[in-house]
């Protein structure tokens, strides 16, 4: 976990007509009014974008990477390019970086001089981001899909996605803005290209041919756009071909929010599963419990906070793809509001608003007390399940699984054995009793949630609060306080006392709200017992499995995890399965590397023999 972001400021713009001028790097985005024109000149058609695109084969995958994503407007013109020449079932992936990205009224006011594009222009508009540091995976249409990557391109193209087929240079000059066009990033460039890989940009400095050059590249110097003496194309040796995605049969083990997402995005990408599940009876269970759907905010942006921060944006955008909540009864999305009641916690929120980590658009104060995370909000988990279910290439199975086998496959209890191209771990604490895998070291902590009767003046509450613990909105006129958070029990039993801990947990940070409950008198309608699984640091297990008995680098064939979420499930697994699925699927990743490694299983094993050489299984 080498990366740390600093926040993202938005870009200064100055507007002479339809150009935009950056006022920092006293440079245009593009060459005033002809900004589509040289775009496709300079780098759709020398990129040789319509031949690449048409020939790809079916399954077929083709990844752009941009160093300055501007304006948007190369990524436009490569989606329309790709959407009018790609054959069916083929994939297009563009990643870019931005330092300063722009706002997204700025964004609006420079797409809307581009009609021929507005289609894909407005799905941008959508979807653009806060100016959140990291990765941003956006999808344009369902086989387009772009990943902004908000901070410095020399930070973030080291730790971004390899297999490249085309880069785009598009920084400003390099006189006025030299650190784009630096030897260490286009030797990162080089390193994340494939045989064949291609490089276009409007420049033909002596500095970037040179850079080019020393990174590996083949370098050719081509007549300039529109009166401009020249420019530079560059390729790496070899034949470029075409890469292809892999689409499969998947078992996924767990029918709660890690193996729900996980089924779902493995579906968009192609792929069949079948989830499997004791509690796979055919019977839809009812609770009115709700879930909250928040994160912790800190100005630290290492790759555990990155995650945190990404998940939840990743989160917020799959619910709209998916279109959930569909009613009221499936949660709302309004807001939470976090009482800073925790010294550590206030200090971390503050200084992520101070500083800028957490932009205005996602986190801002209330009060002195107070502060909201925007867009959050709380959810039905079992309708959130039953939604990403709904798919034609999901099949669901009652069963409780004995064990797993490299393979892979998997044995149920009644017998029964299963194969397919990939068995995936969704079972949380239950990974515990599998055969072989108690050297996870995964905790339980047992959590309990009280239910109690809205009121009248309750009932008109529409956000989550958080403390210490947590109160939901009214559904069904019935609030959700809670949780316990026991460590020395590890069964999911109903304990009158912990409806006392959680009320007075709630009298205690939230005196007003507990009053207009009914104070001494407020009137508990049931209560819901679960348990929480934690990995020893607290972030999730996501990845293949690994073999501890024989090396820690060797993958146990086609085994999977997706475990140890903790209490933040609905904010960890949309980004978790899609991680996952890309993997699996053969797509770039949607994060940077260091939070793959931050999340890989084998971390462990990596950490214990570091302290112990002879470290086993079983020892730790």
């Amino acid at each position: 976990m080498h990366l740390q972001l600093p926040p993202v400021q938005t870009a200064r713009v100055d507007w002479q007509g339809t150009t935009p001028w950056a006022v920092d790097y006293a440079d245009s985005y593009f060459m005033p009014e002809q900004g589509p024109a040289e775009s496709q000149a300079v780098f759709i058609e020398a990129s040789d974008l319509p031949r690449r695109f048409a020939a790809l084969p079916p399954g077929g995958l083709f990844v752009i990477g941009e160093t300055g994503f501007g304006t948007g407007l190369n990524a436009l013109l490569a989606a329309d390019c790709f959407a009018h020449r790609a054959p069916p079932l083929t994939h297009l992936h563009y990643y870019s970086a931005e330092l300063h990205p722009l706002s997204k009224a700025d964004l609006a006011r420079a797409v809307s001089h581009w009609p021929e594009l507005a289609g894909t222009a407005q799905r941008l508009l959508a979807v653009w981001p806060p100016p959140a540091p990291g990765f941003h995976r956006l999808r344009l249409t369902e086989r387009i899909e772009l990943t902004l990557m908000f901070g410095d391109a020399r930070a973030l193209w080291p730790v971004g996605p390899d297999r490249v087929d085309a880069w785009f240079l598009d920084g400003f000059a390099p006189a006025r803005n030299p650190g784009l066009w630096d030897q260490q990033l286009l030797t990162a460039l080089a390193t994340r290209s494939r045989p064949g890989t291609t490089v276009a940009t409007y420049t033909a400095a002596g500095s970037v041919r040179r850079g080019l050059a020393e990174a590996g590249f083949e370098v050719s110097r081509r007549p300039g756009f529109s009166g401009k003496r020249h420019r530079l194309t560059a390729h790496q040796p070899g034949t470029w071909t075409p890469q292809r995605t892999r689409r499969g049969q998947a078992l996924i083990v767990g029918a709660g929010l890690a193996g729900c997402t996980t089924a779902r995005a493995l579906a968009e990408r192609g792929w069949q599963s079948t989830v499997i599940d004791p509690c796979l009876t055919g019977q839809a269970p009812t609770s009115p419990l709700m879930g909250v759907l928040y994160t912790t905010a800190s100005h630290h942006l290492n790759a555990q906070n990155r995650f945190y921060l990404t998940g939840l944006l990743h989160a917020r955008r799959r619910l709209d793809h998916l279109g959930f909540p569909r009613h009221a009864r499936d949660g709302r999305l309004e807001g939470v509001i976090q009482h800073l009641v925790d010294a550590r916690i206030a200090t971390k929120t503050r200084r992520a608003m101070a500083t800028g980590a957490w932009p205005a658009e996602l986190l801002s104060a209330v009060d002195d007390e107070r502060v909201v995370f925007h867009g959050a909000g709380c959810l039905d988990p079992v309708a959130w399940c039953r939604h990403l279910l709904d798919h034609t290439a999901i099949d669901t199975r009652a069963g409780r699984v004995a064990r797993i086998e490299d393979g892979p496959g998997i044995q149920l209890a009644d017998g029964s054995a299963l194969t397919a191209d990939a068995v995936i771990l969704c079972t949380a604490g239950a990974t515990r009793d599998l055969p072989g895998l108690d050297w996870l070291g995964l905790r339980i902590v047992r959590g309990q949630v009280t239910f109690c009767r809205a009121t009248d003046e309750s009932a008109r509450w529409t956000r989550p609060q958080c403390h210490s613990g947590y109160l939901t909105p009214a559904f069904d006129g019935v609030h959700c306080i809670g949780a316990t958070f026991d460590r020395q029990r590890s069964e999911p039993v109903i304990d009158p006392g912990d409806d006392q801990l959680n009320l007075a947990e709630l009298r205690k940070n939230l005196p007003p709200a507990w009053q207009i409950l009914g104070g001494d008198d407020v009137q508990i309608v049931g209560q819901m017992a679960g348990l929480r699984c934690q990995s020893p640091d607290a972030l999730p297990m996501v990845g293949p499995l690994p073999d501890p008995v024989h090396n820690p680098h060797r993958i146990r064939t086609g085994i999977h995890l997706n475990i140890a979420h903790g209490s933040r499930g609905l904010a960890h697994t949309p980004l978790c399965a899609e991680m996952l699925a890309d993997q699996l699927a053969g797509h770039p990743a949607p994060v940077d590397r260091d939070i793959i490694d931050a999340l890989a299983p084998e971390r462990f094993i990596e950490r214990w023999r570091r302290r112990d050489p002879d470290w086993v299984p079983g020892k730790h």
